[in-house]
C-alpha cells in the first residue's frame, strides 16, 4: 500500500522517492537500473514480505529526479541515498538492486557493514577490468540505439522527468559505466561486506557474465548465487514470479 511520496533537495537535484508498505516494518530499499526508474520494479511489490516498508527512489536525473550539474558517478548516487535514508531517520535497511542499483548497494553495504542487513543484486556488475569485453558495449550506447531499442523506457523518461534531456543523461550516464576511479564500481572495497548476499543474473545476460558472478560469490564469505535459465540481463521484467519469490524467502 502506498504511504508517501516526496523530492528531497540534496547537492543541488531533486531527489524523487515513494515509501510503501507496512509504515512500521522492517526499510527495504528498491534500487533500479541505469536509464530506468523506480517503476521497473514494480512487478517485485507484491512479493516483498509482510513486515517491511519498501522504499523506491528514483537515482540523480532519472524517473522523476532532476539530474543537476555535478558529474555523476556511482558515489554519487550513493551520496544520494544516504542523504535520503538520513532524512527518512533509516538506521538499518536491507537492499534489492538491479544493475546499477546493485552497484550501489554494493557500495553501501561495502561502506556501511553495521547498516545494511541483507542485500539482493540482480545482473550487477561490480568491476570494470582492463579491456573488459562489455566496455565497448556500454560506450557504443546512444539516443538513437536507446529510442530504438527502449521506445517506452525513453518515452516515459520524457514524460514524467521534471527537466527532460535525455542526450545528457545518457552522456553522464555512460561516464558512470566506464568509470574505474574510486567513484566508481566498488572493486577493492567488496571484502568489507559482512551481511548475507543473494547474487541473481539471467543466464544469457551479456552484460555480468556467469564467471564474474562466481568469482564473486566466492569472494564474499557470506553468500547465495541464483542464475536463471532462459532470461537475459532484466530478469525481474521477464521472470518476476521467479524473482520475486527468490526475494521473499531470502529476506
Amino acid at each position: 500500500m502506498f504511504q508517501q511520496e516526496g523530492h528531497l533537495k540534496i547537492d543541488g537535484a531533486s531527489i524523487y522517492y515513494e515509501v510503501s508498505g507496512d509504515p512500521t516494518g522492517k526499510p527495504l530499499l528498491f534500487l533500479h537500473g541505469g536509464l530506468g526508474c523506480m517503476y521497473d520494479l514494480n512487478p517485485l511489490l507484491d512479493f516483498v514480505p509482510n513486515g517491511y516498508k519498501v522504499i523506491s527512489v528514483d537515482f540523480r536525473g532519472h524517473g522523476q529526479s532532476t539530474i543537476g550539474e555535478l558529474p555523476l558517478s556511482y558515489q554519487r548516487y550513493q551520496e544520494d541515498i544516504e542523504a535520503l535514508l538520513s532524512h527518512l531517520k533509516v538506521t538499518r535497511y536491507s537492499i534489492f538492486g538491479f544493475s546499477d542499483g546493485g552497484i550501489v548497494a554494493y557500495r553501501l553495504a561495502s561502506a556501511h557493514p553495521d547498516s545494511v542487513e541483507k542485500v539482493v543484486t540482480l545482473g550487477s556488475q561490480w568491476r570494470l577490468t582492463e579491456n573488459d569485453p562489455v566496455e565497448p558495449i556500454l560506450s557504443s550506447l546512444s539516443v538513437e540505439m536507446s529510442r530504438e531499442k527502449f521506445p517506452k523506457d525513453v518515452s516515459r523518461y520524457e514524460e514524467i522527468n521534471p527537466q527532460p534531456d535525455f542526450s545528457t543523461l545518457i552522456d553522464r550516464v555512460k561516464a558512470v559505466w566506464l568509470d574505474r576511479s574510486e567513484t566508481g564500481y566498488p572493486f577493492n572495497q567488496m571484502t568489507n561486506i559482512t551481511c548475507p548476499v543473494l547474487i541473481i543474473r539471467g543466464d544469457n545476460d551479456f552484460l555480468f557474465s556467469r564467471e564474474e558472478a562466481t568469482y564473486l560469490v566466492d569472494l564474499l564469505p557470506d553468500s547465495a548465487f541464483m542464475n536463471v535459465p532462459f532470461s537475459e540481463h532484466a530478469t525481474h521484467q521477464e521472470h518476476p514470479e521467479m524473482i520475486g519469490l527468490a526475494l521473499n524467502q531470502f529476506l
